[in-house]
């Protein structure tokens, strides 16, 4: 056999080997998860996932409930589209000079305001978690419960949520501001008169922080044992092998 063949064939028999080595160790590893699992009772997994969501949701909001812990985290809220048009042409209003900073700020103060009055909301929104919901979720992604809750719960957690937020809003005096630029802007010479709100809007940005940090936070305790803090979080994520 011609050398460049030989060594084509040793490679490629190679590569086979390593294929089926690799390929038995993840059929071993499911097997074992498998096993670990069906030893776990479902009372475990669903009060396992439960205690997981309520410790990112302790987490994260005590981080974003903060002072500026929106403000200097990944989830700032920033001004939204149709507002900012509003503020190009405020900002050569004198004495409005500063309102996109000033607006900025207090919407984020508003959202940490807010943040500490959430936890019943989520937690009454996972208190109906079944059993094969937590089983389905702890074999899956690293996000897995935290897509469960949002998808669950978005909306009548953006329900009871806004209130919050409109209370907040009014607590920072972002609304009574914001009504002022509006009216600045829509006394302006030929412009259209709007009236955009910003209780949706940063309704949304706030709820979206707090699911994004919930969701690092499951990740954490699906993958660094040290953040399994309960022996029944040790227990249920220990049961799944990664």
């Amino acid at each position: 056999m011609h050398t460049r063949n030989v060594l084509l064939f040793i490679a490629a028999f190679s590569f086979t080997v390593s294929c089926q080595a690799q390929f038995k160790d993840l059929m071993k590893k499911a097997k074992s998860s498998v096993e670990s699992l069906a030893q776990t009772p479902d009372s475990d997994i669903a009060a396992g996932l439960k205690e997981a969501l309520n410790q990112g949701i302790g987490a994260a909001v005590t981080q974003l409930s903060t002072k500026n812990g929106y403000f200097e985290s990944p989830y700032k809220i920033l001004i939204p589209s149709d507002a900012q048009k509003i503020i190009d042409k405020v900002k050569l209003v004198p004495g409005f000079q500063d309102v996109e900073k000033n607006l900025i700020a207090k919407m984020n103060e508003a959202a940490e305001i807010a943040a500490k009055k959430s936890v019943p909301i989520f937690t009454d929104a996972i208190k109906n978690m079944s059993f094969q919901d937590a089983k389905g979720i702890l074999t899956g992604p690293d996000n897995a419960a935290t897509e469960y809750l949002i998808g669950t719960s978005r909306k009548p957690l953006y329900d009871a949520f806004l209130p919050v937020i409109q209370s907040s809003l009014d607590e920072v005096n972002a609304r009574s501001y914001w009504a002022t630029v509006v009216n600045a802007y829509n006394n302006i010479p030929f412009v259209k008169k709007v009236n955009p709100a910003l209780d949706d809007h940063v309704t949304n940005k706030a709820l979206d922080g707090l699911f994004g940090l919930i969701a690092v936070k499951e990740k954490g305790i699906r993958n660094d044992v040290s953040q399994r803090t309960t022996e029944l979080l040790k227990k249920v994520f220990g049961s799944v092998k990664k």
